[in-house]
């Protein structure tokens, strides 16, 4: 078992940065790919970026591309969504997501732990 908490969100001007943390405890010596999505009021949640367990392949939701950046530090069990040039369409909850693969994926049912959430607001 694997358990996920988001921390780093909070309130931001338009253009501005957030960095944001996902911290894992539990079964963390497992070869875990990583993701970020996202879910704003009234709308699906959708992909922001997946990490696989090596940290050498990342993709990114095109919204996103040249803006966010994923990374993750196996050591300390934490990955962390480098969030540059934000945008008020950004605001969202953001969610940190395992799964027990290796391998990235974008679909959000193929990912077996979450975190709670934190949320991030860009205001115009």
């Amino acid at each position: 078992q694997v358990q996920l908490v988001e921390s780093g969100g909070g309130l931001v001007q338009a253009g501005g940065s957030l960095r944001l943390s996902c911290a894992a405890s539990g079964r963390t010596f497992g070869r875990y790919a990583m993701g970020w999505f996202r879910q704003a009021p009234g709308k699906e949640r959708e992909l922001v970026a997946t990490i696989n367990w090596s940290g050498g392949v990342t993709d990114y939701a095109n919204s996103v591309k040249g803006r966010f950046a994923i990374s993750r530090d196996n050591i300390k069990n934490t990955v962390y969504l480098q969030m540059n040039s934000l945008k008020p369409e950004d605001t969202a909850v953001y969610y940190c997501a395992a799964r027990n693969s290796p391998d990235t994926s974008s679909y959000s049912i193929r990912y077996d732990y979450w975190g709670q959430g934190t949320q991030v607001t860009v205001s115009s």
